[in-house]
């Protein structure tokens, strides 16, 4: 369709973008002037794209269309307006002028809460559930009939900024860009709004932000948050203007410890401590607030406010005083109306707005990629010199907040300085093994060493369980309720969000993942994982049972879900990360503790979010991890008394080992996710294309190195000559090299005993009369590269058609057309049951093979779709137990 894109900002910016995406023409974009210099991002970019940009400062005047802007409007064609975020009051005519009329998004689901400030009474008014809605545009405010809307749960301590990014502005876009299919495929509804239950609140400004203290703890926050960040709830402390950001509740059982402060109108003096400032309702209850802000712009963490300023100023090394000319020389850029940048300039009071601060934060990341800014980093520094020193401060390490000692490697590559932790995290502190024992972690792009890693030892297992035992039984972990976990959890995945590119290039060098794939997988889902199970610490329950023997019938008896206690968990080398995310987050949610061992080859993701847990405030003992062998560490793990449940992910051998220690040890619980020989079931009546795809996803994903990899590929007979060669022109387009090279799809093997395997492997295959149609050898490169694999004519009793390659080997065998329930035997054919697939348009057939494959997921038309809300796990000798998710007997992924 022809379209006129009407608004301002980065959301208007990201559905333009998607627009043009879906191949729709962008006739004009209609946007605000430039505001001091700065032209709006929706029309800087729609200029790059040779877009016309039309920048009226009206539409309107005395309540009509001016001609000649209406007239420059319709000189473009339109047939659809679409307005994603726009606050000039358009005319009618220009409205109702297209073919398909006019579409806006409002962040509320209508009918409630129409008006400018959607967001802020959604919180304000304390409602559960948020969202948006795209609505066809007429003469009222924000009356016209429904096209589409979608909703979200509101946390109980989200902000403004917090649901729009999380929800509002991501999937707002989404939900603008599907309203736009829906119209050009002729589907569009047009819902009337309800008169019921609709409300128009007033635009929040500053003056109308003031608290009523005399109101309850629940509505102070809401009001808070609701204000947070713009335009900020205050009040009156000691003489000035007290903004206040940041609320949370607290529980009634909660301590009041600190520093009183007077604050007029609330029903009892505020306390200033560690954690922030303590609020009270009229009601008795607390809240705490974070942050303050102050008339002059000064943001102080609340911590701090009687001591702000009392930090003593650093003196900066030469090139410290080179990092801050730089950024002088940023501010300049920025403040385009100020002479000079002085160190007394004010940030704020030179003009710059909320776009300036997230500006700034990203160009100190480009100069000072040590130095991990947040936006309110800059609120609360806002003259150029403390701007400066808390930067400084940062780069060295001695950040106010910061208490944890740790002896890092530094490493500057992938466009930034990385600080991996090496050594022990036990009881809260990093530390060396038992006689400073170390080895080297091997980097499989080039098969050099990365770093020196401490290597646990006996004494050093028995010294974290214990630390992990006093913290469930004696200490803050086993105090806390519930949902006080779940923010611990919420913060520990926002610091790995911040720190999600340092990560991902940590677990490509020491992993062999390609990059992009770390970014979006291995850190996207460890970071989803924590957040899933963070919304589950509240809503762990038992039930209430009548007793039925009873007379007269009166009692009851109840249930009641209770953490194990330590956790042991052992992990594999595959995906480092998010296999410790998969078992960690579960057992945090719970209230467990937890004594982990990473793989020995691929340690230092574990280490740095140890680092993280701490940082993010989890209490000594809670998370310990221990870098080592298996032999030793993880099978003093398995035979320790004090561990009351041991999860592992690995191979089927290690796991029969460590189930039978941890029987004849204490009989603590196990849980296992071993071995797989997943099979593909590709019938002709598939959709060729896709089959081809997902095959080689199924197969090649993450080099391989995948639990759920489709071990062998069974191909209906009539079709597996096409099926081989279009797999082959595909897997010879693969790039094969450094996995931090944004264009490299293959990168290198784990380790080298793991090349080793393949390359004997493939031996194997070709003695034994498969076909080698290509790959079957080791790259001639530095590192552990092994060329993409696939063998044709395997026959079912071959060792490579039996066992696991754990590797990027793609096994093709024929079976008979139509013979749905030989290819079924052949493909339960094994002792592993972890995964499987089918692909056919039968939806029947489908339903049916997807019943008989005996494996704990089947994959139906797709592969390896897995989410976190999915139970994960496998049948016979793959294992039991879940991740992720409830747990179910078999999980069904239908696409």
């Amino acid at each position: 369709m022809r379209i006129a894109v009407i608004g301002q900002s980065v959301f208007g910016l990201e559905v333009y973008k998607e627009l043009r995406k879906e191949g729709h023409t962008i006739v004009g974009v209609f946007t605000i002037p430039d505001k001091d210099g700065k032209a709006d991002p929706l029309g800087v970019e729609a200029e790059k794209d040779g877009v016309n940009v039309f920048k009226f400062p009206r539409w309107r005047l005395k309540g009509k269309g001016i001609p000649e802007v209406v007239q420059v409007y319709k000189a473009t064609g339109a047939e659809l307006n679409v307005m994603p975020f726009c606050s000039q009051f358009i005319p009618m005519e220009v409205i109702d002028h297209p073919a398909h009329g006019s579409i806006i998004y409002h962040p509320s689901l209508l009918p409630r809460h129409r008006g400018a400030s959607a967001i802020n009474w959604t919180l304000i008014h304390g409602d559960k559930k948020g969202g948006f809605t795209v609505f066809w545009a007429d003469d009222g405010l924000d009356t016209g009939p429904i096209l589409l809307q979608r909703e979200c749960d509101v946390e109980p301590d989200d902000t403004v900024n917090t649901i729009y990014k999380r929800f509002l502005f991501p999937e707002g876009v989404k939900g603008t860009v599907d309203a736009v299919r829906l119209i050009a495929a002729g589907n569009a509804p047009k819902i009337i709004q309800p008169e019921e239950g609709a409300t128009y609140e007033g635009i929040q400004k500053k003056d109308n932000a003031k608290i009523d203290w005399n109101q309850s703890a629940q509505v102070l926050h809401n009001w808070i948050r609701g204000n947070d960040k713009v335009p900020g709830a205050w009040a009156e402390v000691d003489g000035q203007k007290v903004t206040f950001y940041g609320s949370s509740l607290l529980d009634s059982g909660a301590t009041a410890i600190g520093q009183p402060l007077e604050i007029p109108g609330a029903s009892q003096p505020g306390l200033v401590s560690k954690a922030g400032l303590m609020l009270f309702g009229n009601d008795g209850k607390a809240l705490l607030v974070k942050n303050l802000q102050f008339e002059d712009g000064k943001m102080i963490a609340a911590a701090r406010y009687f001591s702000s300023g009392s930090c003593a100023s650093v003196e900066l090394t030469e090139e410290e005083k080179a990092f801050a000319e730089q950024m002088r020389g940023v501010w300049k850029s920025i403040l385009t109306n100020v002479d000079a940048i002085e160190d007394s300039t004010d940030f704020f009071k030179s003009g710059a707005a909320s776009m300036d601060v997230v500006r700034l934060v990203e160009e100190v990341k480009l100069r000072a990629s040590g130095c991990q800014l947040q936006n309110e980093d800059v609120y609360m520094n806002t003259t150029f010199q403390d701007f400066i020193q808390m930067c400084v401060r940062k780069l060295r390490g001695e950040d106010d907040e910061e208490e944890l000692v740790v002896d890092y490697v530094e490493k500057n590559i992938n466009n930034m300085t990385i600080r991996m932790p090496h050594q022990l995290f036990v009881n809260g502190e990093f530390v060396d093994a038992e006689g400073g024992k170390t080895y080297k972690t091997i980097n499989p792009t080039d098969g050099t060493a990365i770093c020196d890693v401490s290597l646990a030892q006996s004494s050093d297992v028995d010294r974290a369980v214990a630390a992990a035992k006093e913290a469930f039984e004696e200490g803050e972990w086993g105090k806390i309720n519930p949902r006080d976990r779940g923010r611990l959890l919420y913060k520990l995945a926002d610091l790995m969000e911040e720190h999600q590119e340092e990560l991902a290039t940590i677990e490509s060098m020491d992993s062999g993942a390609v990059y992009t794939l770390a970014l979006k997988t291995h850190v996207g889902m460890s970071i989803q994982t924590f957040r899933y199970f963070a919304g589950w610490c509240d809503k762990i329950q038992g039930c209430t049972i009548p007793i039925n023997q009873a007379r007269p019938n009166r009692n009851l008896t109840f249930t009641k879900k209770e953490p194990i206690g330590v956790c042991a968990i052992v992990i594999p080398w595959n995906y480092p990360l998010m296999m410790l995310a998969w078992k960690t987050a579960a057992c945090l949610a719970a209230g467990n503790t937890v004594v982990l061992k990473p793989a020995q080859v691929t340690p230092l993701t574990a280490m740095k979010f140890a680092e993280l847990a701490a940082r993010a405030g989890f209490p000594k003992g809670v998370i310990n991890i221990l870098p080592g062998s298996g032999a030793l560490v993880g099978q003093r793990l398995s035979d320790h008394p004090d561990v009351r449940k041991l999860g592992f992910t690995g191979s089927t051998e290690i796991g029969k080992h460590i189930m039978k220690s941890c029987a004849v040890s204490n009989v603590k619980k196990v849980s296992l996710e071993l071995g797989g020989k997943s099979p593909l079931i590709i019938f002709s009546d598939c959709d060729m294309d896709k089959a081809v795809r997902m095959g080689l996803s199924a197969v090649f994903f993450n080099k391989g190195e995948n639990c759920i990899a489709a071990g062998r590929l069974f191909v209906e007979e009539n079709i597996h000559d096409q099926y081989v060669k279009r797999v082959v022109e595909e897997v010879k387009k693969m790039k094969i090299g450094d996995p931090l090279d944004r264009s490299t799809d293959h990168g290198p093997q784990n380790h080298k005993a793991h090349l080793d395997k393949l390359v004997e492997y493939c031996q194997t295959g070709v003695r034994e009369g498969a076909t080698l149609v290509c790959g079957g050898k080791q790259v001639s490169r530095p590192g552990f590269f092994f060329e993409p694999t696939i063998f044709t004519d395997v026959q079912d009793h071959m060792f490579i058609a039996i066992e696991e390659s754990f590797g990027p080997v793609m096994i093709l065998s024929k079976f008979k057309s139509g013979d749905v329930d030989e290819v079924l035997r052949r493909a339960n054919a094994t002792e592993y049951g972890l995964a499987s697939g089918v692909f056919t348009r039968d939806i029947s057939k489908a339903l049916y093979v997807s019943e008989k494959l005996n494996a704990g997921t089947v994959f139906v038309n797709t592969y390896n779709k897995t989410d976190v809300a999915a139970p994960f796990g496998g049948f016979k000798q793959s294992g039991f137990g879940k991740d992720l998710g409830k747990t179910y007997n078999k999980t069904k992924t239908l696409l």
